[in-house]
């Protein structure tokens, strides 16, 4: 494989960004901007740390994050598997980026800056669900934030394919392939059924 290696090979390959996609990137929730975030029930979390990057995915039952002012969201960290990879990095290098989806909307939105972990007991009981508080509320510094072209959500087919999940396997299968069968996959199916019942 004949790797790039320069920039200056990278960027004689590609042309010059057009001025709105350069333009639309601003530093802080400009109003159609906050809109957006304010309807986005779901996120891709990226965080970088010692061992590499990490990709997670947010979601809530309402706005996955709240705006606290125009350069400020908070996202709180509901129960999940425990492995808290994310937060690990954020703790040991603030780097973070979001990508925010919206089904349906053929646009996405970008956010860029730096994010600090908090277990304020203020801000946690912002977030209260029937008395259940999340342990910790990432805090985010917005640097850049903007809307990315629908070419990849229209190219996927991303709202309008359908279902395609047919035949993929199930976290169990997929468990027991990653063991050796040192996992059960019908038990752990069947148990994580029921512990999806309860979101919170």
């Amino acid at each position: 494989m004949d790797r790039i290696t320069t920039l200056e090979a990278l960027h004689a390959l590609y042309g010059t960004p057009a001025d709105p996609a350069l333009r639309k990137v601003v530093d802080r929730l400009i109003p159609s901007y906050r809109a957006v975030l304010e309807r986005s029930r779901f996120c891709i979390l990226t965080t970088v740390g010692p061992e590499g990057t990490d990709g997670s995915p947010r979601g809530d039952d309402g706005p996955v994050v709240t705006v606290l002012d125009d350069r400020t969201l908070a996202l709180p960290d509901w129960k999940g598997n425990e492995r808290i990879d994310s937060l690990r990095n954020i703790v040991r290098d603030g780097r973070v980026s979001l990508c925010f989806l919206i089904p349906g909307w053929k646009n996405l939105m970008r956010v860029n800056g730096t994010a600090a972990l908090t277990a304020d007991p203020a801000l946690r009981a912002s977030f209260d669900r029937n008395g259940v508080l999340p342990r910790t509320v990432i805090v985010i510094s917005v640097a850049e934030v903007y809307s990315q072209c629908a070419r990849a959500v229209v190219r996927a087919g991303l709202w309008t394919a359908g279902d395609q999940s047919a035949g993929l396997p199930t976290t169990g299968q997929m468990l027991a392939d990653a063991t050796a069968g040192g996992i059960d996959a019908t038990e752990y199916d069947t148990a994580s059924a029921k512990r999806a019942g309860s979101i919170w």
